[in-house]
């Protein structure tokens, strides 16, 4: 797939931080020569994600070459969805549903926010977004912020753009992004 049919999400404001450095998430300093994984581990803001990677068998997947750029939603984007999903999907017997949600997370490819920002204007305010999943995610500028809409309609927002890691980038979003019906 080409960069122009790729789409991650990210916050308008970040467009002109590109060379500046990655910013601390979690509490953690997210630095560029760790993966995604490891990067991930360290953030306070992403233990329920790190457990559901864990949970789902992709830390080897997430650990490779890549390139890849996944919406990494916080422990609070976890804790918006129904009571009791979280701990139904960590289920063992729930690996593959599991899998599915968190593979719609996570484009194979690499993009930054000025990628994201030209593909948004050239498809005329929406692009849709392919995901390793099988999802196709629609990403959207909404009052100055990148967002992403699901399948089911849910949207979330980039609260953190551009945190490059050896094998790709994570932008931070405040939703859980979940398949279509």
């Amino acid at each position: 797939m080409s960069g122009k049919s790729i789409l991650c999400a990210l916050t308008l404001a970040a467009v002109p931080a590109l060379a500046a450095a990655n910013p601390m998430v979690g509490g953690a300093a997210m630095l560029d020569s760790r993966s995604i994984v490891e990067n991930a581990a360290n953030s306070a803001d992403h233990t329920t994600l790190v457990a559901a990677v864990q949970a789902a068998g992709l830390v080897e997947t997430l650990s490779g070459a890549g390139p890849f750029t996944v919406f990494a939603p916080t422990n609070d984007a976890f804790g918006g969805l129904a009571a009791g999903t979280v701990e139904t999907l960590l289920q063992p017997e729930n690996k593959d549903q599991l899998t599915r949600v968190l593979a719609c997370h996570v484009v194979a490819a690499d993009v930054m926010s000025a990628a994201l920002v030209t593909m948004i204007k050239d498809a005329g305010g929406t692009h849709a977004v392919p995901t390793v999943g099988g999802c196709t995610l629609q990403a959207m500028v909404e009052d100055g912020m990148v967002k992403i809409k699901d399948e089911r309609g849910r949207s979330a927002t980039v609260t953190i753009a551009d945190v490059q890691q050896s094998n790709g980038v994570i932008h931070v979003i405040d939703t859980v992004l979940l398949p279509g019906a």
